[in-house]
């Protein structure tokens, strides 16, 4: 079950990945190393706060020197029993190390793009994996 699901993670992130940087410069998803968080809102359904963490976001992970890709996502509405929908959003990102991520983590546009955002979540989970080796 694990594997479908690192698989489903996997396929989307570089499914949504080639559209959004079809415009821009194109990315190779790199499996080294998948940093994937989920954040939950104090007011999920505030269109103020929606937008003010989407803007934060994206400038923080346009200026990251770190992070290879990217997807930002929403919650489906669930049709399965096993889909957690609760959550406000969800980022992935890759690194081509597990050093790169922890460099992420301080780095100046990470920081600031917490300070930002800090008070917008009542709860973060991050899950981070290694790439399977071919």
């Amino acid at each position: 079950m694990k594997k479908v699901i690192i698989t489903l993670i996997l396929a989307t992130v570089i499914a949504a990945t080639t559209k959004a940087q079809s415009s821009g410069e194109m990315k190779t998803f790199d499996p080294a190393f998948a940093h994937t968080v989920y954040f939950w809102f104090k007011n999920p359904d505030n269109e103020l706060d929606r937008a003010r963490f989407e803007t934060s976001l994206k400038k923080f992970l346009k200026n990251s020197k770190f992070a290879k890709t990217n997807f930002i996502g929403t919650p489906p509405t669930a049709t399965r029993d096993v889909v957690d929908g609760s959550f406000t959003y969800s980022l992935i990102v890759t690194f081509e190390s597990a050093e790169a991520q922890e460099n992420y983590q301080k780095e100046e546009a990470h920081l600031i793009f917490i300070e930002e955002c800090k008070e917008l979540w009542e709860k973060v989970i991050v899950y981070d994996s290694f790439g399977l080796k071919p």
